[in-house]
């Protein structure tokens, strides 16, 4: 092999520790992972009411960061207890969580980090793959997957009036969630969702608390339903 060859092999394979590129059935997605750091602009809220630096107390919450990068988001909140009237899923089931969005295109497509009270504490995610569906209701509660763990542990209860900083971070098509910097899930991605491209967000079911910060990668290109369009659900 001609020394020219060996050069920019090697040079290709150095190449994926900055920039990752998925193959999809719609080419190539090219994933470049960038810092994160705390959001000025507002939230775009689709379903309640949130504000950064202001209390979160709707029994239902959605909400995006428009203009971020989607691979990774952090939130840091203080748990201050359940909503006042609790409110059933589109599924029908009454649930306790908070969590973050990821590459969340719009309603129908994207990846959900939750952190679960019921029926006892734990980190799940789970994708919302819904293809050509936009908005709730063209998808409804169609399309959710478990993404299985390669590793995990059972996260803390949440404590009224602790603070904690949830962090969800996409590196390689694994998924890695920690809680006050100590990993508690872990899981490598299906490949459905590798060519998924949309902002960062979080929600929230029937809880409250003070949401102090939100992190997120400014992204080079917008990428996700340009409008911010309030639903009941997504």
């Amino acid at each position: 092999m001609k020394l020219a060859t060996l050069a920019l092999l090697i040079l290709a394979a150095c190449s994926t520790d900055s920039a990752v590129e998925a193959n999809t059935g719609k080419g190539k997605v090219k994933r470049v992972k960038r810092p994160i750091a705390e959001l000025k602009a507002d939230l775009c809220v689709t379903t309640g009411a949130a504000r950064i630096g202001a209390k979160v107390s709707k029994n239902a919450m959605r909400a995006v960061a428009k203009g971020t990068d989607g691979d990774a988001a952090q939130m840091v909140f203080t748990y201050e207890g359940e909503a006042e009237d609790k409110k059933e899923l589109a599924s029908g089931e009454v649930r306790r969580q908070i969590g973050l969005k990821l590459r969340a295109e719009n309603g129908c497509n994207l990846i959900y980090v939750m952190w679960r009270l019921d029926p006892k504490p734990m980190i799940v995610a789970q994708t919302k793959v819904n293809p050509g569906a936009k908005d709730h209701k063209s998808c409804g509660s169609n399309g959710y997957k478990w993404v299985k763990a390669s590793e995990q542990k059972t996260p803390p209860a949440l404590v009224l009036g602790t603070k904690y900083k949830l962090r969800a971070e996409i590196e390689n098509e694994e998924l890695a969630v920690s809680i006050d910097d100590t990993v508690y899930w872990r899981g490598k991605l299906p490949a459905e969702v590798r060519d998924l491209q949309g902002p960062a967000g979080m929600r929230s079911d029937n809880l409250a608390f003070d949401l102090h910060a939100f992190s997120a990668a400014s992204a080079e290109v917008a990428a996700g339903n340009a409008k911010c369009v309030a639903e009941d659900h997504d």
